[in-house]
């Protein structure tokens, strides 16, 4: 898929378009070294169906490289390489592992759904070429190319296309996509939170019924005095019954604060990686190509230009104007094929922008799936637990008649000597 190359401004796009899909699993550590842990991914893409393993490094030079060759397109952000040593332990490792594997696949997501990062040659090798060999190829393939403006059809007739109020838009644009930028933010913020509630209320049920298997497996007899002793006893080994089913509650839970964490807050940060990487775009226009178009404007009309008109036709030939005049030309076509491709990724953000109804529906879904299901398993132990009270009420029943029983003919036994000795 590629934009449009006969009206730029006019973008064709939908969802239903937007490129390929690809998979990022953590292989299992084939170099066991004691004192290093070596991680490498294992890369599916559907287009091309060919396993790859990639290391971390193998990532950082792939994004370094699009990011010179695309410095006018949106280039996703890599998740970070690694945090303080000494500071981790084997958990919180693989939490680390795990959140990384994350951000690679936004990461990889995000640019194979590019329109114009997807089909160019760096991708393809990232996604086929050998472990062994893929930096050489990465590296010779840019070398031959340079960056998108040496090669583009566009380059040199960025202007035509772009309208007059073009600086307008873009700032407006900007502005708007800012706002909806700190919006989306706050959703995946109570989004997380929402799903890390559905961890601890898993952590809280495991731990309850924890505590009731504990309670139930107590076999420490009580005193012969306490009464209802028996209804407690037959109570108590319920309880560990009842342990087993805050354990289905707790897994149901932990699998909805998983599906909370998966089918909501990762799509929310794949937007939000898009709209951050919009933003660094935005801000490598302004700060790179119009402040160096400006330095060659004032090159171009500062008094040592004017010094070298004057004495050129005696101290040194035209070519060193020449040679300024095209690199001032060069910014200048450099500046609208900026604009234009802004303008481009612009319109591939507001094609992005309707997924968050498709978010906000399968939100709805989750939560509504999520308290069926626990509702289900409340609903299964009320009975249980009505059961359990009932089963301890005919104990006791039975407990208070034999000790009302014994009660009598213990009465009996004390009184009837003295009965017995006033009738003779």
């Amino acid at each position: 898929m590629h934009m449009d190359q006969q009206n730029p401004l006019v973008d064709g796009l939908s969802l239903k378009g937007l490129g390929d899909s690809v998979l990022v699993e953590i292989e299992p550590q084939r170099k066991r070294i004691p004192f290093l842990k070596h991680v490498e991914y294992r890369i599916i893409s559907k287009c091309f169906q060919i396993p790859v393993h990639r290391r971390f490094s193998d990532f950082e030079l792939f994004h370094s490289l699009l990011l010179q060759k695309f410095i006018y397109r949106m280039v996703p952000p890599l998740p970070p390489k690694g945090i303080l040593k000494g500071v981790l332990n084997s958990i919180s490792d693989r939490e680390f592992y795990d959140s990384r594997r994350r951000g690679l696949q936004r990461f990889m997501t995000l640019v194979i759904r590019h329109p114009v990062l997807a089909g160019d040659e760096l991708v393809s090798i990232f996604l086929q070429a050998s472990s062994a060999d893929v930096q050489h190829k990465l590296r010779e393939a840019f070398k031959k190319s340079g960056d998108e403006f040496l090669t583009s059809q566009m380059a040199l007739h960025g202007k035509v296309y772009l309208p007059e109020d073009i600086h307008s838009q873009a700032a407006t644009n900007r502005e708007v996509i800012a706002n909806i930028h700190n919006s989306f933010q706050k959703l995946r913020d109570v989004a997380e939170r929402m799903a890390q509630r559905s961890r601890e209320n898993s952590t809280d049920l495991l731990m309850f019924g924890k505590d009731l298997s504990e309670l139930g497996s107590d076999t420490s007899d009580l005193p012969a005095s306490a009464a209802l002793g028996k209804a407690w006893t037959t109570q108590r080994k319920s309880l560990v019954e009842l342990s087993g089913e805050f354990g289905l509650l707790a897994d149901k839970a932990a699998h909805q604060g998983s599906r909370e964490e998966d089918e909501v807050v990762e799509k929310l940060n794949l937007l939000l990686e898009q709209l951050q990487s919009y933003k660094e775009l935005c801000d490598r226009h302004d700060n790179g190509v119009l402040i160096e178009h400006q330095r060659a404007f004032e090159k171009r009309s500062g008094p040592m230009a004017r010094h070298m008109k004057r004495h050129s036709s005696i101290e040194q030939p035209n070519c060193l104007l020449t040679q300024q005049e095209n690199t001032i030309l060069t910014m200048e076509l450099r500046n609208y094929f900026s604009l234009l491709c802004l303008h481009q990724e612009t319109q591939l953000v507001f094609t992005h922008l309707p997924l968050i109804t498709n978010i906000l529906g399968t939100f709805v879904h989750l939560q509504i799936q999520g308290h069926k299901e626990m509702g289900d398993v409340w609903g299964d132990l009320h009975p249980k637990l009505k059961s359990l009270f009932d089963n301890a009420n005919e104990a006791s029943s039975r407990s208070s008649s034999q000790t009302h029983i014994s009660t009598e003919r213990k009465t009996r036994a004390i009184t009837s000597p003295h009965i017995t000795r006033k009738s003779l």
